[in-house]
């Protein structure tokens, strides 16, 4: 069994009631429902940004074996510090999935090396979501693509490293394309980028949305390996 954390802001549903309408527990309640829609025996658990140390107390961390992280308008007030202690917990074998916005956050562009920026359109686009590995266990059980009715239209440029693994490209009707699914390797830990998921649209009451986020989950957990040891020897 794995401890998975859900990391989540916890601002627009408190601010906007267009927001809260949808998801009126959070955007974190919400997550946490589809990843045990399956029957899953992961412990799940939430936390937010404005309990203290963030939700994300090096106890947390230590129990946790992925975190998801949902971040938006106040990637600034998360303290370094946690930043840092997350950052270790990745490299030393915690999964990462990083969901929409949360490409901003302090700790994926710390993770990445790069600003992470890109292009958006809040138009309510439709978006297809194609399947371009399809023998990734991230994609197992989904058809050849998803398609979104309504959802923010992110363009490339992407700026971020070359995913290790590419899992999903989003088209969009305005005619951009998009790296939706990358998958990387920092450290002992596996990290996936995954783009769907604006505030203002039930994204995460999608079920193949869910799907995709258990699967990664599935992925992302750690495995054991040969001991990694650093420095002199005897």
């Amino acid at each position: 069994m794995t401890t998975v954390t859900i990391w989540n802001e916890f601002r627009h549903e408190r601010e906007d009631d267009a927001v809260a309408a949808i998801y009126p527990d959070g955007i974190h309640e919400t997550i946490a429902d589809g990843l045990a829609a399956d029957g899953s025996d992961h412990e799940i658990r939430t936390a937010t940004l404005e309990e203290p140390e963030h939700g994300l107390t090096e106890t947390v961390l230590a129990e946790t074996g992925v975190l998801l992280w949902w971040g938006h308008e106040a990637h600034d007030e998360v303290s370094e510090a946690v930043v840092d202690r997350v950052q270790e917990r990745v490299l030393e074998g915690m999964g990462l999935i990083v969901l929409h916005s949360g490409h901003y956050s302090k700790l994926f562009k710390r993770l990445m090396g790069t600003t992470c920026s890109l292009q958006y359109r809040e138009d309510g686009a439709t978006e297809r979501l194609w399947v371009v590995d399809p023998g990734h266990p991230i994609a197992d059980g989904l058809g050849e693509s998803i398609e979104l009715p309504r959802t923010e239209m992110y363009g490339e440029p992407f700026d971020v490293p070359e995913p290790d693994r590419l899992v999903f490209v989003s088209w969009f009707e305005g005619g951009e394309v998009f790296r939706s699914g990358c998958c990387y390797r920092r450290g002992s830990g596996r990290i996936f980028y995954f783009r769907p998921g604006h505030e203002t649209y039930p994204i995460y009451e999608n079920e193949a949305i869910q799907r995709v986020l258990r699967n990664a989950v599935d992925w992302a957990t750690p495995t054991e390996g040969a001991p990694r040891t650093f420095g002199k020897r005897d």
